[in-house]
């Protein structure tokens, strides 16, 4: 058996089971995984349909050029399908988009626009407004328009509700989605809900999109809008392909809890997804006290971490946006640190000739070491204590085992940096950690505030 197309292998994705980061949820929880999609997210599905009802209408003719205003995954989509049915394309996107989105959409043929992030939605300058002159200047133009195209509803209402009810057996009890256009969770959930009303739809929002206050008030508070990080999830318009009436509950997640969780699903699931993953695992996280062990939570995994790589799996853009607090080890310390050399001082060296020492490598602690053991440590506090001595200048040939102190601690390689607070303090300005290969490394209290 074979496919006549890429286009055919949209959908059936797997449904697997999340164990170690769902480890405490009393509940039965299921990932949608539609990285298996031929684009590597679920936008495929609706950007397919989206085509192939506007050839129904006749509203694009062969040859005619597709517009869109994405953040990248319904541009791959309507990319691949273009590239099957030789349509054209023109992309809108916003600058906060990862550079890997758009490479990739100009990887498979098409153009891309970047468009200002903070602006509002009808200002010219934005991704929809760019995207909607587009349309009325280029002729055999189609501007899909996700966010309004009922077409991307009925996608999920043909393809991915019948696909969760018959993988669950109908047992499903709740679906976690994150929100953006708003086809994902409607279409969804309107099939499941009428397979079962009982169906609770849980939507996950970011802070600075206006869904969950709107929900709950039927407000559009302005001041909810603000730039945000997360991609994928949460606007500063309301879609038309949002059904309010759906969803049962919104749950805001912030960006830093998002990207970390991306990583963990990574690491400790071993899928490698995207920020909206990420985002829709930490709002479940946050909501355990309403499962009970019964439940069946099906959650849906938009795109693959591959798009991210420049962000959320690299380490120095989430150094630089404070995101690994939570994260960081003791081996990142060391990594980042700009002076790597280990200075040790034999416990019979005199006391003036360690003071030489610490002075030519302006370091104000030092471990001692008869041979090889560590026997103890050399600090300011020790210096400071020797030199208010009357006696100093008659005792700098002494052996420095005179005025050490106790052994700086030991701590693995692997510690949660945050946890050195445990060790370092006034009396204990620096603690010693080894490396894989054997190496020691001090980290004192300077290096620990320059890391932090």
């Amino acid at each position: 058996m074979y496919f006549n197309n890429i286009l055919e292998t949209i959908g059936n994705t797997p449904l697997v089971k999340l164990n170690k980061v769902a480890d405490g949820i009393p509940a039965l929880v299921l990932a949608k995984i539609e990285t298996f999609n031929p684009g590597h997210s679920i936008k495929d599905r609706m950007a397919l349909k989206m085509l192939e009802d506007a050839e129904q209408r006749g509203d694009i003719k062969p040859g005619g050029t597709i517009i869109e205003c994405t953040s990248g995954n319904t541009g791959m989509g309507l990319a691949i399908a273009a590239c099957v049915k030789g349509y054209r394309c023109i992309f809108t996107t916003s600058d906060k988009q990862s550079k890997e989105k758009m490479d990739m959409l100009r990887a498979l043929g098409s153009e891309v626009i970047v468009c200002p992030t903070n602006v509002e939605p009808n200002d010219p300058r934005s991704y929809y407004s760019v995207a909607e002159r587009l349309n009325k200047e280029i002729p055999n133009s189609y501007w899909c328009n996700q966010y309004d195209n009922l077409s991307n509803t009925l996608a999920h209402y043909e393809s991915t509700g019948p696909e969760i009810w018959a993988q669950t057996e109908g047992k499903i009890t709740h679906l976690v989605v994150g929100v953006g256009t708003g086809g994902t969770i409607s279409g969804t959930a309107k099939f499941l809900k009428e397979k079962n009303p009982n169906v609770q739809v849980w939507g996950i929002d970011t802070y600075g999109s206006v869904f969950k206050k709107y929900h709950e008030t039927g407000q559009f508070d302005e001041k909810e809008i603000y730039p945000y990080i997360t991609e994928g999830i949460g606007e500063d318009i309301l879609p038309k392909n949002v059904d309010f009436s759906l969803i049962d509950h919104f749950e805001k997640v912030t960006d830093k809890d998002g990207a970390i969780m991306a990583r963990k699903l990574a690491r400790e699931e071993g899928i490698l997804l995207g920020y909206s993953a990420g985002s829709a695992m930490a709002g479940l996280l946050q909501l355990t006290d309403k499962l009970k062990p019964t439940d069946v939570v099906v959650l849906i995994f938009h795109d693959h971490g591959s798009r991210y790589v420049g962000k959320i799996f690299n380490d120095d853009w989430m150094k630089e946006r404070g995101f690994l607090d939570g994260e960081n080890k003791v081996k990142d310390i060391i990594t980042s640190k700009k002076a790597k050399q280990y200075i040790t001082i034999q416990s019979v060296q005199s006391i003036r000739e360690v003071f030489a020492l610490m002075k030519q490598h302006d370091i104000s602690q030092l471990p001692v070491l008869d041979g090889d053991k560590i026997v103890g440590s050399i600090t300011e506090n020790s210096i400071v204590n020797f030199l208010l001595d009357p006696n100093a200048q008659a005792n700098q040939n002494d052996e420095i085992r005179s005025i050490m102190s106790e052994p700086f601690p030991v701590v693995d390689m692997d510690m949660n940096a945050r946890d050195l607070t445990k060790y370092i303090s006034k009396s204990v300005p620096a603690v010693l950690t080894k490396d894989q290969i054997g190496n020691m490394h001090i980290i004192t209290q300077y290096d620990l505030i320059q890391f932090l």
